[in-house]
């Protein structure tokens, strides 16, 4: 039985009454999910949470995809972003069956985000590594090397799936308005 519950589509971003933007960057993975969440207070930016969801390998395809939904929802609860930027798809032709794939995983962030009433950025990579280094091939340690210094984080932000995620979500909070 289908529930009757509607939601009201997300409007246009607006910059919150305080001013502060708060962003949600996820890396979509379906072993690795990185997500960091920052807040812009003006032009700078501080990071407010930043980690991976690691889901069960030898789970099934319906159980990491669970997984996935309810940390997420969780996140976004926790969290409260204003706007979640992912990584758009790309698909090799080489390996069709890995966007395939990715985009459950993009489908589950799409639909937890839509759930909290949030808009999406869809943001491609090579847009999200020239924003922040210049450079839309630069390697998974030159961003590492380029959020660590944004963000002034003591240490390298661990996994680079960590630094993917800080790296979106910087990328759409600079966008945002």
């Amino acid at each position: 039985m289908a529930l009757a519950r509607a939601t009201a589509p997300a409007e246009e971003v607006r910059p919150p009454a305080s001013g502060n933007l708060r962003v949600l960057g996820i890396d979509p993975g379906l072993h690795i999910t990185g997500y960091g969440l920052v807040e812009r207070r003006g032009r700078d930016f501080a990071v407010c949470e930043a980690g991976v969801i690691r889901l069960p390998v030898r789970a099934t395809m319906g159980q990491r995809l669970l997984t996935l939904h309810a940390e997420l929802a969780d996140l976004i609860a926790t969290g409260q972003p204003d706007l979640v930027g992912v990584e758009k798809l790309y698909a090799h032709y080489a390996h069709p069956r890995t966007a395939i794939l990715m985009g459950h995983a993009r489908g589950v962030i799409l639909l937890a985000a839509s759930q909290a009433g949030l808009n999406v950025l869809d943001l491609p990579s090579t847009r999200v590594k020239k924003s922040l280094t210049g450079n839309g091939h630069a390697s998974k340690s030159q961003m590492q090397h380029a959020i660590q210094s944004l963000c002034r984080l003591p240490a390298l932000p661990e996994p680079p799936d960590v630094a993917d995620a800080l790296a979106i979500a910087l990328c759409a909070a600079r966008q945002a308005f």
